[in-house]
C-alpha cells in the first residue's frame, strides 16, 4: 500500500476514525450501561463491598480503581512511547492497548461480587487500554494534519466518536429495555401460569424481564469489544507505521521515554506560552475528566428517578443528550477558536463547567438531571477536542512528536488521579458524591485563572 501523504483527506480520515471505533467504550463502558450495572449488583440500600482487605463504598471503589489504572497508565506510557519513538513503530503499540481494552470489555461479561478481583481486572483492562492507545492515537494529530487543519480534524474525530457510539448504544438500550425481541427469554413457568394468583404472576414476569435485561447489559460489554476491535482496522490500515530507525529494544531503552520526558520538560522551561498553558489544562482537566467518569454514578445514586426503569431509561436517556449535543457543542467550538482565539474560548468553556458544578450539587429531580447533561453535552466535546488542538499548535517545530504529546498525556493522567482520589475520598468519607463534586469548583477557577497568563504569542523564558 502506498503511504498516503501528510495532511491528504483520506488519511485525515483515517485518524479520526480511530474515534468512532474506540469511542463505544467511553460511552457504553464508562458513561451508561456499566454504571447501571454494577449498581444493580447492590441488592441493599447499604451499598458496599469487601474488597482488597477493606469495605468500600460501591461508587468509592470504582473511583478508586479508576484512579488507580489512570496511574498506572502515567507511569507506563513514557515508557512505551520512548521505545516507540526509539524503533519507529507506534502503530504497534497502538494495536496492542486497541486489543487489550477489548478484550477487556468483552470480559465484563463475567464481573460480578463473588470474583470482585477479577472482575475489577477487567474493568482496568478495559480501561488502560483504552487511555494507553490514546497516548499513540493523539501523536500521530501534528503527523497527518498540517497546523490549519489540526482543529477541525481534531473536532471530527470526536464528532465521529460520539454519532458510531450513539448508535451501538441505542442497540444496546433496546436490547437492555426489550430483551424479548433479541432473543431473551422472559417467560415463566407453565405451572405458575396455571396455579399463580395476578400478583404473582405479574411479580414473576417483572423478576423474568430484569433477569433479561442484567443479561443484555452483559452481551453490550461484549459488543462493545467487538466494535472496537473490528473498525479500528480502517485506521491502522491506513494510519503509517512511523519512521522506522532499524533499532532494537535494548535495557537501556526502557527508559528512553523518562530521558525524553525530562527533556521535554527542558524545553517547557524555555517556552512560556506552552508551559502555562500545560498548567492550565492539568488543572481544567482534572476537573472534567473526573466529571466525565463518575457523573452517570452520581445520577445513580442522587437522583430520585421513580423506579428501577425509569432509573435505567433516564440515565441512558441523559447520555444520549450529552453526547447528541456533543457533536453540535464541538463544531461549534472549532468554529468560535477560529473566531476569538482557542485560550479565550477555553476560559469560557471553564466558566460553564464551574457554574455546573454548583448546579449539580442542587439538582435532585430527573428533569434538573436532563438540563445539566444538555449543558453537559454542550461543553464537553468542545473542550477536549480544543485542548487536544491548542496544545499540537502551541508545540515547537519537531519530528519527536511522540514524546510531547506522552508528556501531554502523563500531565492529563496524573490530574485525573488527584481529581478522582480528591473525589473518592471526599464519597467514602461524606457517604455522598455532592460534597465531592461541589469541590471541582475550585479546580476550574484556578485553570481560568491559568488561562489568563498564557503569552497571546510564542515567547521565549530563559
Amino acid at each position: 500500500m502506498a503511504v498516503l501523504e501528510k495532511g491528504s483527506k483520506k488519511l485525515l480520515n483515517a485518524w479520526a476514525f480511530y474515534d468512532w471505533a474506540n469511542s463505544v467504550y467511553t460511552l457504553t463502558i464508562a458513561s451508561s450501561i456499566f454504571p447501571i450495572f454494577y449498581s444493580a449488583l447492590f441488592l441493599t440500600e447499604i451499598k458496599t463491598v469487601y474488597a482488597f482487605g477493606f469495605e468500600f463504598k460501591s461508587t468509592a471503589l470504582i473511583t478508586f480503581v479508576t484512579a488507580f489504572t489512570f496511574l498506572v497508565v502515567a507511569i507506563t506510557s513514557p515508557v512505551l512511547s520512548g521505545i516507540a519513538d526509539y524503533v519507529g513503530n507506534k502503530k504497534t503499540f497502538m494495536k496492542f492497548f486497541c486489543y487489550l481494552g477489548s478484550v477487556g470489555c468483552i470480559g465484563l461479561y463475567w464481573f460480578s461480587l463473588e470474583r470482585i478481583h477479577l472482575s475489577l481486572l477487567f474493568y482496568f483492562m478495559g480501561l488502560i487500554g483504552y487511555w494507553g492507545s490514546l497516548v499513540f492515537y493523539n501523536s500521530y494529530l501534528p503527523d497527518i494534519a498540517f497546523e490549519e487543519q489540526q482543529d477541525s480534524i481534531s473536532a471530527k474525530g470526536f464528532s465521529l466518536g460520539y454519532v458510531g457510539s450513539v448508535l451501538l448504544l441505542i442497540l444496546n438500550l433496546a436490547m437492555v429495555m426489550m430483551p424479548q425481541y433479541f432473543g431473551f427469554d422472559i417467560g415463566i413457568s407453565d405451572t405458575l401460569k396455571a396455579t399463580g394468583t395476578e400478583a404473582e404472576i405479574s411479580a414473576a414476569l417483572k423478576s423474568a424481564k430484569d433477569a433479561a435485561s442484567f443479561e443484555a447489559m452483559k452481551i453490550s460489554f461484549v459488543t462493545v469489544g467487538v466494535w472496537w476491535a473490528f473498525f479500528s482496522q480502517y485506521s491502522f490500515y491506513f494510519l503509517p507505521k512511523g519512521v522506522s530507525s532499524g533499532h532494537k529494544v535494548t535495557k537501556d531503552v526502557l527508559f528512553n521515554g523518562l530521558r525524553e520526558l525530562k527533556a521535554v520538560w527542558e524545553q517547557l522551561k524555555e517556552n512560556l506560552r506552552l508551559k502555562r498553558y500545560l498548567y492550565a489544562f492539568f488543572v481544567f482537566s482534572m476537573a472534567v475528566q473526573t466529571i466525565m467518569l463518575v457523573a452517570v454514578y452520581f445520577g445513580e445514586e442522587e437522583i430520585d428517578w421513580g423506579g428501577d426503569s425509569d432509573k435505567t431509561v433516564g440515565l441512558i436517556g441523559s447520555i444520549l443528550i450529552i453526547q447528541l449535543i456533543a457533536v453540535l457543542g464541538a463544531f461549534l467550538t472549532s468554529k468560535a477558536s477560529e473566531k476569538f482565539g482557542n485560550i479565550k474560548t477555553l476560559i469560557f468553556l471553564n466558566v460553564i463547567w464551574m457554574a455546573l458544578c454548583f448546579y449539580a450539587y442542587t439538582m435532585y429531580t430527573p428533569m434538573q438531571f436532563y438540563i445539566a447533561a444538555a449543558v453537559v453535552g454542550f461543553v464537553m466535546g468542545g473542550i477536549q477536542s480544543l485542548a487536544r488542538s491548542t496544545y499540537s499548535k502551541f508545540l515547537p517545530e519537531t519530528d519527536d512528536t511522540t514524546s510531547y504529546f506522552s508528556f501531554y498525556d502523563v500531565a492529563e493522567k496524573i490530574g485525573i488521579v488527584i481529581g478522582m482520589v480528591i473525589f473518592a475520598s471526599i464519597d467514602q468519607i461524606m457517604g455522598t458524591m455532592r460534597e465531592a463534586i461541589l469541590f471541582l469548583f475550585v479546580f476550574f477557577l484556578i485553570g481560568i485563572v491559568l488561562l489568563l497568563r498564557v503569552p497571546k504569542h510564542s515567547t521565549i523564558s530563559k
